[in-house]
């Protein structure tokens, strides 16, 4: 049985009748990895010893009952900007290549407490800094509908391991699109919570105000099963909001007659692919189709979001990597002459380009003389950016966008270009901006076979109410469960 293509929900109901091992499910989906991922580039590393280990564990306690947890024995990868204790954490960078951190983030913590398996590391833009997975430092991942093509980024290794049936889910990080738009160009589910919903404690931090961790999924269902387990408030991330966890699972069937779908006109542009727009429009006539209502709204700001997010991420990003200086921990540069040369090369040789040009660029926006005219300004156009959304979502319930303009494009293509590059996330950013939730769905094809997606906008710590839609778009479709030809 080729149980590696099975979804969480389908393994768990396996195990909990004893017709698989988690022993079985785990050696499967390593095979499969051994297979496929020298095509892929889809780890960083890849956890075997310890794997099997918890995997013999987790079936010696099934012997005394039913799984505990509907991720029990289930093999999920993690993208490497989040630690693990004990396994090598590099954020897809030089300077942490021999990082093994002392303790797990809360996310694998929680997953770890759910009875998952940690079946790797998975390959990321250096320090998720990236919209194509082509900078991280190692090599790039590739998209498996296409090995010629990029499968977005940040969070490409995550995607191409959850479509490539090289693990059941996974989780990713979203700064600006970094779950959404690799799920979209791999053709699976992927969600960013509300900013606050799921702890950023133990992930090695870019832009602190825009990062969030979720899952990676083959279905909605599941989707709903990986959320349930990482969300909720944690003490320890100052960030985090106590606020009450729904079961997501609950509310999964409950359709959308009646709901309100908001579709913007600023995300329906010019030179957008057409086979996405029609694909994205198809998908939301669907929803009509169920019940729901599509509603004209207008997000005015949007123009805007590049620019802003580009002044308030890289200003972060400069704080937040000031501490990679060859002293505290990470990779040092030798010899030096002096401290001065020390930090000098430790930072030369130890980051990638992209992320000097980010450091290069927050520094400026933040230097004396520019902070108003720059990072001042882009916080208050972040206002208006989220109080756009909190005036759509006052006549719909749900927004109804393309997760990217394009399907995945080729790798190399826009290396050189960096501008056209962000311009990938022109639909995504607005929503790490404003905080909310959004999740990306499959809906379609292009004339090349490759993945389109429609993007799902919810009200803050609205989850379900996305879950919900995409569920009831989920069941009358096929397009999720279509695989790649690797």
């Amino acid at each position: 049985m080729e149980c590696y293509r099975l979804t969480i929900h389908e393994a768990a109901d396996l195990l909990r009748r004893r017709e698989l091992s988690v022993r079985e499910l785990t050696q499967a989906v390593l095979e499969r990895i051994q297979r496929t991922d020298p095509h892929t580039g889809s780890y960083l590393t890849i956890c075997e010893t310890d794997a099997l280990a918890q995997a013999e564990q987790a079936d010696r306690s099934l012997q005394t009952g039913h799984p505990p947890s509907p991720l029990w024995g289930i093999p999920i990868a993690i993208k490497d900007v989040i630690l693990t204790k004990g396994v090598r954490s590099t954020a897809g960078s030089k300077m942490l290549e021999h990082f093994i951190p002392p303790y797990d983030a809360t996310v694998v913590r929680r997953l770890k407490d759910a009875g998952a398996i940690i079946i790797g590391k998975a390959n990321c833009d250096e320090f998720a800094m990236g919209s194509s997975n082509e900078n991280s430092a190692f090599f790039p991942s590739r998209n498996p509908w296409d090995l010629t093509r990029v499968p977005g980024g940040s969070s490409g290794g995550s995607a191409v391991a959850v479509a490539a049936d090289q693990a059941l889910a996974a989780l990713g990080t979203d700064t600006g699109g970094s779950i959404r738009e690799p799920a979209s160009f791999c053709g699976v589910v992927g969600l960013k919570p509300t900013y606050g919903r799921v702890s950023r404690f133990g992930v090695v931090a870019f832009a602190s105000s825009l990062d969030q961790v979720g899952p990676l999924t083959k279905d909605v269902r599941d989707c709903a099963i990986l959320l349930q387990a990482i969300a909720g408030h944690d003490p320890q991330d100052s960030t985090s909001v106590n606020f009450p966890v729904p079961d997501y699972q609950a509310t999964l069937t409950h359709g959308v007659q009646g709901m309100r779908v908001g579709i913007p006109k600023e995300y329906f542009v010019e030179g957008m692919q057409p086979e996405v727009e029609a694909a994205v429009r198809r998908a939301i006539a669907v929803l009509a189709e169920l019940g729901a209502q599509p509603v004209s709204i207008s997000l005015p700001h949007t123009e805007y979001a590049i620019a802003t997010y580009y002044i308030i991420a890289t200003a972060e990003a400069s704080s937040n990597l000031a501490r990679y200086d060859g002293v505290k921990y990470g990779y040092r540069a030798t010899p030096a002459g002096n401290l001065q040369d020390m930090y000098l090369h430790t930072r030369a040789q130890g980051f990638g380009s992209e992320v000097k040009r980010r450091i290069l660029l927050g520094t400026y926006v933040l230097s004396a003389g520019y902070y108003d005219a720059y990072y001042l300004k882009a916080q208050k156009v972040r206002t208006l950016i989220r109080q756009d959304f909190r005036n759509a979502f006052t006549t719909c319930d749900i927004i109804a966008t393309p997760v990217a303009p394009t399907t995945a494009f080729r790798l190399g293509e826009k290396v050189a270009d960096p501008l056209t590059m962000y311009l990938s996330d022109i639909f995504t950013i607005a929503v790490n901006l404003a905080g909310l939730p959004g999740l990306s769905v499959p809906c379609g094809f292009d004339n090349q076979g490759l993945p389109i997606s429609v993007q799902l906008i919810g009200k803050p710590f609205e989850e379900e109410t996305l879950l919900r839609a995409a569920y009831a778009y989920e069941q009358v479709t096929d397009w999720h469960a279509c695989k790649p030809p690797l």
